[in-house]
């Protein structure tokens, strides 16, 4: 066997290798799609049901600012300055 049929046989087994690995990837990504879509129809995802953080309302002034933390940071500011 010759070395340009060396690298020949190991280009088409790394093909192979490299085929073999994105078709699993491709039906691992269709499994699980379809589990999710299989649990959303049946009702089994509890984690939706509660209310996400980011949906619940934060305890924020009508002009966009927290009064609270303005003060805070201020504070923290002003000791780290005069330490």
């Amino acid at each position: 066997m010759t070395i340009s049929e060396m690298f020949g046989q190991s280009g088409s087994l790394a093909l192979l290798g490299m085929s073999v690995v994105f078709g699993f990837l491709i039906v691992l990504i269709i499994v699980i799609s379809a589990a999710g879509h299989i649990i959303r129809a049946l009702g089994l995802n509890k984690d939706a049901q509660n209310t996400p953080l980011a949906a619940q309302p934060a305890k924020i002034a009508p002009g966009g600012i927290d009064n609270a933390l303005v003060a805070a940071i201020t504070t923290a500011v002003k000791t780290h300055r005069n330490e």
